[in-house]
């Protein structure tokens, strides 16, 4: 692991990216930490220990890591139980179940969204009592947050609490186990439960936990295959970017490389190619899937994307260069890019590669609508654009230099991404 990421305990990374699941809502951003709160506050009603309770936290804020379009996420919030809840859960399964630090999350997401009277009949070989316990106690302070949604912002929830509370007692031996009906009863009937999930107090929570957590310092493979985790979130999100923070992460490593930069810093590259792209998952499905030119408002709604990239990595210890190099992915020499408009003499080579990487990818990679660019038409283009001060000269003469091998960065096997993910050592 690079001496700059030491800082970095895996916590704070887990609990900074899972930032970018409650993004997916659009208007609603604090789902998963809201559901995690009450899983907790019904572990302690049940007296678990505190290791216990904080899983149960990490659980219901991760609890969604299979969702990435924003449909799926208006099903989620706005019907009780629906056709297609299971397809997330399985991807959740996947993506949690080959990284050994949140594995143990995998089985009760897998279930997170299956009725109590149906877990009941499975076979002990596909989860324990406790993973049945787990998921269900996801799965029915989840539903409690779909049915609270329309009445936070409105600041009216009070005036429903019996009719949520009603909603989940009839639900008690179908959807939910009875125990945990009446244990989500008693933990609610106190006004403090509901208080908690304000946006001030969550983030009052949260630096709690934080406070009280072991610190882990990860390996940087750990660290790498936790944000193959989120980039796969971020391009499942759109047909037309599948596999694009890979392509963008591999090829900006390899022309780092090239241009003599440290290890350290080619490791950090990396990340931040991987993670570019999170403040996409803000952005409306049906903007991003758009096949043809973006009006202005939505053009305005794509630029705000790496401002919200930003904002998740910048508060991870040992992160400082990566969410600048990630957030700058659209700066310009110029000072015309966004979101900073910050001019050449600003940007370091990390950075300016990124961009690079960013755009080659793009422009080479198959995508619903057009066929990807052969390598000497992406080189076409990059010159056109060093021309007009857009991207830096020196980092295009540089893929010229290595055109096979950019491309062959830049554009690789799907599968390459599962292995990658479920890499453990």
């Amino acid at each position: 692991m690079s001496k700059a990421l030491q800082q970095t305990d895996l916590r704070h990374v887990i609990y900074a990216l899972s930032d970018a699941l409650d993004l997916v809502g659009v208007n609603d951003v604090a789902h998963g930490k809201r559901v995690g709160i009450m899983a907790a506050e019904c572990g302690r009603t049940q007296g678990l220990a505190e290791a216990e309770t904080t899983f149960l936290f990490d659980l219901g804020m991760l609890h969604d890591i299979g969702v990435s379009s924003t449909q799926t996420h208006h099903h989620l919030v706005a019907e009780f139980d629906w056709e297609g809840s299971q397809v997330h859960a399985e991807i959740g399964y996947g993506l949690l179940s080959g990284f050994a630090p949140l594995s143990r999350m995998a089985i009760p997401v897998r279930y997170h969204h299956t009725r109590w009277d149906k877990l009941t009949t499975l076979p002990p070989s596909e989860l324990t009592a406790q993973q049945m316990q787990q998921a269900n106690l996801i799965f029915m302070v989840d539903r409690v947050d779909a049915l609270a949604v329309p009445y936070y912002s409105s600041g009216v929830l009070f005036d429903h609490l019996g009719e949520i509370r009603d909603h989940i007692q009839r639900s008690a031996g179908s959807y939910f186990a009875p125990e945990l009906v009446d244990t989500f009863l008693a933990a609610s009937e106190a006004e403090a439960f509901w208080l908690q999930l304000e946006p001030r107090s969550i983030q009052n929570y949260l630096r709690d936990l934080l406070s009280r957590g072991e610190s882990y310092q990860p390996l940087f493979a750990e660290l790498k295959q936790l944000a193959l985790i989120f980039s796969h979130i971020v391009d499942a999100k759109s047909p037309f970017t599948a596999q694009h923070s890979l392509g963008v992460a591999r090829l900006a490593r390899f022309l780092a490389e090239r241009a003599g930069v440290n290890e350290e810093n080619c490791d950090k590259l990396e990340l931040a190619g991987l993670l570019h792209d999170l403040g996409k998952l803000r952005v409306p499905d049906e903007i991003l899937d758009k096949p043809g030119p973006l009006d202005s408002h939505e053009r305005r709604i794509i630029n705000t994307h790496s401002f919200e990239t930003y904002q998740i990595l910048r508060s991870i210890g040992g992160f400082e260069e990566v969410a600048l190099w990630a957030a700058y992915h659209h700066e310009e020499p110029d000072g015309m890019g966004y979101p900073f408009h910050i001019h050449e003499k600003g940007l370091s080579i990390e950075a300016r590669i990124l961009r690079v990487a960013d755009i080659f990818q793009a422009m080479a990679q198959d995508r619903p609508y057009r066929a990807g660019l052969a390598a000497h038409e992406v080189l076409g283009f990059l010159n056109e654009l060093a021309n007009q001060g857009k991207v830096d000269a020196g980092i295009v003469k540089l893929v010229g230099e290595n055109l096979a091998q950019a491309m062959a960065a830049a554009i690789h096997d799907p599968a390459d991404l599962l292995i990658q993910i479920g890499e453990t050592d």
